[in-house]
């Protein structure tokens, strides 16, 4: 699979981050939403060598929790800046496809 190219504009409106692709594809991300699928090993947990997941947060909704910002990590993520302090997830270009399809009910 090709990488994704970067997405042309980031635009954090209300309650939601807006993106459009370089394809023409606009996407409306609702902040809380990212907050609560953010990938990283403070949100999702790490597996020990036996498979357990350790250090999940355990909450599964952020109500109120917003971006405050975000920044480019090279040519293949963006990391959102959230006013919880949350800021170490890398969300991939395809990660944030794959939410845009969930979140429009799987439609490309």
């Amino acid at each position: 699979m090709a990488a994704l190219p970067p997405p042309e504009t980031i635009d954090l409106i209300g309650n939601e981050v807006a993106i459009r692709w370089r394809d023409g594809r606009e996407d409306y991300y609702p902040m809380d939403k990212l907050r609560a699928l953010s990938p990283s090993a403070d949100n999702m947990g790490e597996a020990d060598i036996f498979g357990r997941i350790h250090g999940a947060d355990p909450r599964t909704e952020f109500p109120g929790v917003t971006v405050t910002g975000h920044e480019m990590i090279g040519r293949y993520a963006i990391r959102f800046l959230f006013s919880d302090g949350h800021q170490t997830g890398l969300f991939s270009y395809q990660y944030l496809r794959e939410i845009g399809d969930a979140l429009r009910g799987g439609e490309s």
